[in-house]
């Protein structure tokens, strides 16, 4: 497929690539809503402020859940050829008129044949879990407080299980589409050390997930960590393909988009070491 062409831009425009992070807490998700706040609205409002009704609706690389975050979210926009605002200075200028709790990290002109979403060929999430006997504000409505023990090397037993391509119908929710998938990373890693605990990091990678099935992967491994499932059952449920089998969806509010991966040349948008968003083989 000549994707130079497919996904062109129409003519008379160029395609931006953005790079965007956000607090979930406010938002319904990424995807345009109703009634909702959505990213992509609040988005499209700020270009429509600097360039008019012609700036196109901008396209993620994930449709996040409501209240989900994220660090690092490519997306492309299609601008007419004469807007006003240079690449280079557009991020700042968006930020103007985006609320406190979304921000533009950089905006480049987009590589040909580039599409945020259709492009992408690796997703990664992570899920932040506050291992601490007491709950700690700086980290409320970013991570879930579990207040008892884990067992961490049984939950990456267990999330070892996982890995490869099978049918995930067990960890996901109110799913139509075809229901396997391939899960390229399932591992928790240590995060933030705390006074009494820590924070432990639920990495996670893949081409694409089902609905909820990050979140119910989670939730099963939590179970393992407490005890109250075998690590050797999880493959049980995810053979049974039965969702009541797996554990509970976990709360959004620990769950963050932290990456995403284009190939030809195969190249990962995330943060570099001096904060700002590069490519990175």
């Amino acid at each position: 497929m000549d994707h130079g062409s497919t996904f062109a831009p129409p003519d008379g425009f160029q395609r931006l690539r953005l790079l965007l992070a956000w607090d979930g807490a406010s938002f319904a998700g990424w995807q345009s809503q109703r009634r909702a706040p959505s990213v992509q609205d609040a988005l499209h409002a700020a270009l429509v402020q600097l360039g008019g009704q012609q700036v196109a609706r901008p396209v993620a690389a994930g449709r996040t859940d409501a209240g989900v975050h994220a660090e690092a979210m490519p997306a492309h926009v299609d601008v007419p050829q004469d807007f006003r605002v240079p690449p280079a200075q557009l991020a700042r200028a968006l930020n103007a008129h985006l609320p406190p709790s979304v921000a533009v990290l950089e905006v480049a002109p987009a590589p040909p044949g580039f599409h945020a979403r259709f492009s992408c060929t690796e997703r990664r999430y992570t899920y932040r879990l506050l291992n601490a006997p007491q709950r700690h504000p700086l980290w409320a409505g970013r991570a879930l407080h579990v207040p008892g023990p884990l067992d961490v090397p049984a939950m990456n037993a267990a999330a070892a299980t996982l890995l490869g391509t099978h049918d995930f119908a067990a960890f996901a929710t109110r799913e139509d589409r075809q229901t396997v998938r391939e899960l390229r990373a399932l591992g928790i890693q240590p995060g933030p050390a705390l006074p009494g605990g820590r924070v432990w990091e639920v990495h996670v990678a893949g081409e694409s997930f089902l609905r909820h099935m990050v979140r119910g992967l989670v939730g099963t491994l939590l179970l393992v960590g407490r005890g109250k499932l075998d690590a050797e059952a999880v493959s049980a449920i995810l053979a049974g393909r039965e969702r009541s089998g797996a554990g509970a969806n976990v709360p959004a509010h620990g769950l963050y988009f932290t990456g995403a991966r284009y190939d030809a040349p195969a190249r990962t948008m995330k943060r570099s070491s001096t904060g700002l968003a590069s490519d990175i083989p």
